[in-house]
């Protein structure tokens, strides 16, 4: 089992940027591709980004590369989301994943094995 907990969530004007983290524990945090998803009410669960184990790789939606970076410090069981320029359509609930090895391109929620709870992230006009 492995446990997940965002935090770093809160509102943000448009253009400002806010650092997104998630704690994981249970088990070894090396060995897990982490992934970050977001979901608006009434939409779909959506891929945002995931880096392999070694942090050597990263994925990305299309629409957040250039201000969007995830990185991991396996040190401290930690994934991180640094997001810039935000948008309003990046206002969502953002939640970290982690599936066993894998890899940064497993792009669907069913691909990853544990969820943390969420953190709400509000961007304004």
């Amino acid at each position: 089992q492995v446990q997940l907990v965002e935090s770093g969530g809160g509102l943000v004007q448009a253009g400002g940027s806010l650092r997104l983290s998630c704690a994981a524990s249970g088990r070894t945090f090396s060995f897990y591709t982490m992934g970050w998803f977001r979901q608006v009410p009434g939409k779909e669960r959506e891929f945002v980004t995931a880096i392999g184990w070694s942090g050597g790789r990263a994925n990305y939606l299309d629409s957040v590369k250039g201000r969007f970076t995830i990185s991991r410090d396996n040190a401290k069981n930690t994934v991180y989301l640094h997001m810039n320029s935000l948008k309003p359509e990046d206002t969502a609930v953002y939640y970290c994943a982690a599936k066993e090895y894998g890899n940064p391109w497993y792009t669907k929620g069913e691909n990853y094995d544990y969820w943390g709870q969420g953190t709400q992230v509000t961007v304004s006009s």
